[in-house]
This record gives C-alpha cells, sequence and structure tokens, in this order.
C-alpha cells in the first residue's frame, strides 16, 4: 500500500530566530504532525492485522490466520504439517472424526471396529482440500467403515468392500490413506499410498503342520506325516495358493480347514493335498474363499 504519510507538509524552515513568527506558522505545523500521526497509527495498526509474524507482538497471541487469502508465486523450503491425534468415540464401533481445520495429517489407532466420519469444514466448493490418514491397525478383525461420500469406485484400495465401504486389513500394522475433494466433501476421492502387499504379491511360505496359512500368496507343503492347517477369512480380492511340494514317504498328507469356505453353504470347509504335484487356487470373493483353479486337490 502507499503511505499517506506526508513529511514534506511539515515547515522545516519555521519558525524563524532572531523575528517575530505568526502563530499560525506553529498551527499549521502541529494540525500536519497530528495528522500524519494519525496516519501513522491507522497503517501500523493496519499491517499489525493483515502481516504475517515471525513472533508474537508485545501483549498479544501469535496469529497468523489468512482467513483462505490466496498465497501465489512462492518458493517454499522446509514446510511442516500439523499431526492430529484422533481418539475415536462411542461404543461397539467407534467413530473417528476427522477435522480438516485441525490439521492435514491425522493419526488414531484402533480398539474396535472404526467409522470414519468428516467434520463439516472442508473449504468451499471449488477449492482443493487434501487431508491424509493414518491408521495403526492393532487387530485384523478391527474394519474401518468410510463416509458415503467417499468415492470408493475403481480406488483400488487393499482390503475395500465397494458394496459396504468397509476395509478389512490383511495383517496389522499402519495404514495411510489420502481423501481430497474440491466439492466441500460432497464428495471425496480416496487413495492409498502405502499399501502392504503381502496377500497380493508372490511371497511364499513353507506351511508347517499346525500352522496357519499366513498373509503370503503361496503355502507350499513339505509333508512328514498327516499335517492340518488353517485358513482364515480374507480380504476382498486375495488370492491364495497351495501347492504339495515334497513328502518324507509315502501316505502323508496336508488338510487345511477353510473358514468361510465358498463350496460350502456357510461355515468352514477343507481342502486336502495327499500327492506330489496337487495345487489349486482360491480367490477371496464377497467374503468367502471360491477355488477358482484345482490340480487334484480334495474339497470337503
Amino acid at each position: 500500500m502507499t503511505s499517506e504519510i506526508n513529511p514534506d507538509n511539515i515547515d522545516t524552515a519555521y519558525p524563524v530566530a532572531g523575528q517575530d513568527n505568526s502563530t499560525q506558522g506553529f498551527r499549521t505545523n502541529f494540525t500536519n504532525i497530528k495528522t500524519n500521526f494519525q496516519y501513522a497509527e491507522d497503517e501500523i495498526n493496519q499491517l499489525q492485522n493483515s502481516v504475517l509474524l515471525k513472533s508474537a507482538l508485545p501483549g498479544q497471541p501469535l496469529d497468523n490466520n489468512l482467513n483462505d487469502s490466496l498465497l501465489y508465486a512462492a518458493r517454499i523450503q522446509d514446510f511442516a504439517a500439523t499431526r492430529v491425534a484422533v481418539t475415536p468415540t462411542g461404543s461397539g464401533t467407534l467413530t473417528a472424526t476427522l477435522n480438516y481445520n485441525s490439521g492435514h495429517y491425522q493419526t488414531f489407532t484402533t480398539t474396535a471396529s472404526t467409522t470414519i466420519a468428516f467434520g463439516s469444514n472442508w473449504p468451499a466448493s471449488g477449492i482443493y482440500g487434501f487431508m491424509r490418514l493414518e491408521i495403526n491397525v492393532a487387530d485384523t478383525s478391527h474394519t474401518i467403515t468410510l463416509p458415503a461420500a467417499v468415492n470408493v469406485n475403481a480406488s483400488g484400495i487393499m482390503g475395500l468392500n465397494t458394496s459396504t465401504n468397509v476395509i478389512t486389513f490383511p495383517t496389522t500394522g499402519k495404514y495411510t490413506l489420502d481423501f481430497s475433494t474440491y466439492q466441500a466433501g460432497a464428495s471425496v476421492t480416496i487413495s492409498q499410498n502405502n499399501n502392504l502387499l503381502l496377500p497380493f504379491n508372490n511371497t511364499s511360505e513353507d506351511l508347517a503342520d499346525g500352522a496357519a496359512a499366513t498373509a503370503v500368496t503361496t503355502s507350499y507343503v513339505t509333508a512328514t506325516g498327516s499335517e492340518l492347517s488353517t485358513l482364515s477369512a480374507g480380504v476382498e480380492g486375495q488370492t491364495k495358493i497351495f501347492a504339495y511340494y515334497s513328502e518324507s514317504a509315502g501316505g502323508n498328507q496336508m488338510t487345511v480347514t477353510v473358514f468361510n469356505a465358498g463350496w460350502k453353504t456357510s461355515g468352514a470347509g477343507t481342502l486336502t493335498m495327499t500327492t506330489i504335484g496337487q495345487a489349486c487356487t482360491l480367490r477371496y470373493i464377497n467374503g468367502k474363499w471360491f477355488c477358482i483353479g484345482n490340480n487334484g486337490c480334495t474339497f470337503a
């Protein structure tokens, strides 16, 4: 802004020494000085209320609220985001409310299945808003239900049932979800940037007697007797492969109890492998394990 203070309206040659001087000159100078002081006060107050400050002014709290003013053509370095620890509330299925104006990085640890809710403070329509959520999943039985406003179609979120907006996680650990909108929260886009891909990649394990088939793609069997294992409920779209790799002598076998078996009307079923080379591929579809490929395994 251009200052209204005018130092040129003060007559610095007045009064003239050694002669009588009119009092009007004094009054004019005093009036102009007072006016300039008023301009200075008004402009300083305006600056205090408008500019960004590195530290608080004396007797005032530091408040650099830009009130959604446009900041552009800026070169930035060493910026940080405020982390907000969210505490889910309620009983049974809890509710975790994410308030956009609290901070862009929010976190919570599950203690039960939790429904996410958004506060009503996204940026106005037409302005892009972004928020990241870190969920520390303490138990794979703890599901996350997304708000109806979240667009889950073709989102690629691991373990997400797009019919119910419910995420079932394959393992414990930390998962990060990103939410964004330019429609004031009426429609929210979701993405996941640190997928734990164990149930979907090419990892494998040697499945031992009495063990559970863990969250890897392939379990192969080196049988040393009549062995037993289990396969718990999976996540939507998960693929699981079993292969009878070797045995110490004839007559050995592996029987896997499969929870949510698609070949049963309800409950668990079994798959049994008795001969080297037998294998099958399962796919978790709409809450059940279905066999989509089989080479000699017996299902019951």
